[in-house]
């Protein structure tokens, strides 16, 4: 069953949000929040603080999957199993679809 890639935008998104890109975006618009909004109230700062551990979680996760994703890689290489190496370049979506249709032929 093949989905449609309009979904790979929501991938798209978290990787984004896993880039230090995503740090500076968070800074400039802290910093834009504060000057040109009511200043630094308390739920100013509970949401700026929820929204850096966030992306701190974020880019911390990316890099553990990341380097899981390089060793299996290399388990796999190292197996003759290249072609399921390819997995990593589907949506979720895709990935669970195949996953029951291995599980429905074993």
């Amino acid at each position: 069953m093949s989905l449609p890639k309009s979904k790979g935008w929501l991938t798209e998104i978290g990787v984004a949000t896993s880039r230090p890109a995503a740090f500076a975006v968070y800074v400039v618009y802290g910093i834009a929040w504060i000057t040109l909004g009511n200043g630094l109230e308390w739920h100013s700062f509970a949401t700026l603080a929820t929204w850096g551990m966030t992306l701190v979680i974020q880019r911390a996760e990316h890099r553990d999957t990341q380097a899981i994703h390089a060793k299996l890689d290399e388990l796999l290489k190292v197996a003759g199993r290249d072609h399921v190496m390819k997995v990593d370049d589907e949506d979720a979506e895709e990935v669970e679809s195949e996953r029951e249709e291995i599980r429905r032929t074993s």
